[in-house]
C-alpha cells in the first residue's frame, strides 16, 4: 500500500512523492519528477503500478467493483495475447461484465461484495436468464473477486461461500442413428438453400471428424494430407467483440491440436471439392473466399434443420454422433477424447458420446457411415 501522494514545485520542475510499504514489509519512499504537476503525478502512479510486488497499488477494498473487473479483464486479455486463453473466452467474459456485472454491482466497493449480495444477484440472473448464463456469471465473479484477493483488496473470496448453481437434470446425449443420418443427409442434398450454404459437405466432414464447427471452418487445404488421408486440426475460427471481426486462432487447448485420420468417403468428399477449383485457402470459405462465420453457419444449420424436420439437431449433435459411434465400435475413452480434442475424459459424459489420433476411429467411421454419407 502507498500513503498520501504529495506534489510540489521545485524550480521549473514538479516533484511527486509518497511512501510505500513493499511486499517485504519495509517502508520506502518513491518519487518522480515531471515538467508539470500532472506529469509528475502520472509518472509516480506508473512507477507504483509497475513496482515489483506492488502492482495494482492504486486499488483498495474501497475501489468500485467495476474498476476491479476492468483490471481482471486486462489480465484475461494478456493471457489471450500470450496464447493461454482463447479469444472467445475473453469475448464472453467481457460481455458478461458489460451487460450484467457492471450495471448491477459495478458501484459496490470491493469489500461490499458480500456473500448475501452476490447470492441474491445470481438468483436474479437465474430467474431472468436461466441456469447456463448464471453459471457463466458466477465464473466471472469468481475471477474478479479472486483478482481482488490476489492483490490484497479483500482478505477472502466471498464466491467460495455462494451457493452452487444447480440446473435441471441433464438430458441424455442424443446422437443421430443410422437411419436419421441417412435422412438428414438426404434432406440436406435435396434442400437448395442448404446446398447454396454448403451444408451437405460441411455436415459430412463434421461427421467424419467430430470436430467443432469453428474447427471445421478453420480448415485450409494445407491441413489436408491426401496421401496419408489425414487432417491437421490446429485452428478454430471465432468472432471477436463487436467490430472485432473474425479471427482464425489456435485451438483452445493443447488437446484440441490433433491430427485425425479420415475415412475414405471423407477423402472423396474433399477431393471432389478440390477438383471443383477449391484447392487453396479455406476448405469451407465464405462468398468472398475468406473465413466463414461460425455464428452465421450455425444459423443456416438451424434454418435447414427446421425445413428438414430435425428441430433437435445442432452442430454438437454431430460430435455426439461421432462419440457414440466410436464408443459402440469399442474404442477406449482416451481414444474417443483424442478424436474430439478433449483433455478431460469426464467431458465425454456429455457426449456418450492427442495429437496423431490412431486409425481405429477412421475405420469405425468408415464402417458406420460409409453407406449413408456418400
Amino acid at each position: 500500500m502507498h500513503g498520501t501522494i504529495h506534489a510540489r514545485k521545485i524550480g521549473k520542475k514538479w516533484l511527486a512523492v509518497t511512501w510505500v510499504r513493499d511486499a517485504d514489509g519495509r517502508r520506502r519512499q518513491v518519487k518522480r519528477v515531471g515538467t508539470s504537476k500532472q506529469d509528475a503525478l502520472t509518472s509516480l502512479q506508473h512507477a507504483l503500478d509497475t513496482r515489483p510486488g506492488f502492482g495494482g497499488s492504486d486499488l483498495s477494498g474501497d475501489s468500485p467493483l467495476r474498476e476491479v473487473a476492468a483490471r481482471w479483464m486486462a489480465d484475461i486479455d494478456a493471457q489471450v495475447a500470450a496464447g493461454d486463453r482463447a479469444p472467445n473466452t475473453a469475448r464472453v467474459y467481457r460481455g458478461v461484465v458489460r451487460r450484467h456485472v457492471t450495471p448491477a454491482l459495478g458501484e459496490l466497493r470491493a469489500r461490499e461484495a458480500t456473500v448475501t449480495r452476490l447470492d441474491g444477484f445470481l438468483q436474479l440472473i437465474r430467474a431472468h436468464h436461466g441456469v447456463a448464463l448464471t453459471k457463466t456469471v458466477r465464473t466471472v465473479l469468481n475471477g474478479i473477486l479472486g483478482y481482488a484477493v490476489r492483490h490484497g483488496l479483500i482478505p477472502t473470496n466471498p464466491m467460495r461461500d455462494v451457493g452452487r448453481i444447480k440446473g435441471d437434470a441433464k438430458k441424455p446425449a442424443r446422437a443421430l442413428t443410422d437411419v436419421e443420418r441417412e435422412r438428414w443427409l438426404a434432406a440436406m442434398d435435396a434442400d437448395e438453400i442448404a446446398v447454396r450454404h454448403d451444408l451437405p459437405d460441411l455436415t459430412r466432414i463434421m461427421l467424419a471428424t467430430g470436430c467443432r464447427i469453428g474447427e471445421v471452418l478453420a480448415l485450409d487445404w494445407a491441413a489436408i494430407n491426401f496421401d496419408d488421408k489425414t487432417v491437421a486440426v490446429d485452428w478454430t475460427v471465432v468472432r471477436l467483440e463487436r467490430g472485432g471481426g473474425l479471427v482464425r486462432t489456435a485451438t483452445k487447448t493443447a488437446a484440441g491440436r490433433r491430427t485425425l485420420h479420415l475415412p475414405g468417403w471423407a477423402v472423396d468428399v474433399l477431393a471432389a471439392r478440390r477438383n471443383r477449383g477449391r484447392g487453396s485457402g479455406p476448405v469451407f470459405p465464405n462468398r468472398d473466399g475468406g473465413w466463414r462465420d461460425p455464428s452465421n453457419t450455425s444459423r443456416s444449420l438451424r434454418q435447414a434443420r427446421a425445413r428438414g424436420g430435425f428441430g433437435w439437431v445442432t452442430s454438437h449433435v454431430f460430435r455426439k454422433t461421432v462419440a457414440s459411434v466410436l464408443h459402440d465400435s469399442g474404442l477406449t475413452g482416451r481414444e474417443i477424447a483424442d478424436q474430439l480434442g478433449h483433455a478431460n475424459l469426464r467431458t465425454l459424459e456429455h457426449y456418450i458420446g492427442r495429437r496423431a489420433v490412431g486409425e481405429a476411429a477412421a475405420l469405425a467411421l468408415e464402417a458406420s457411415f460409409g453407406v449413408c454419407v456418400t
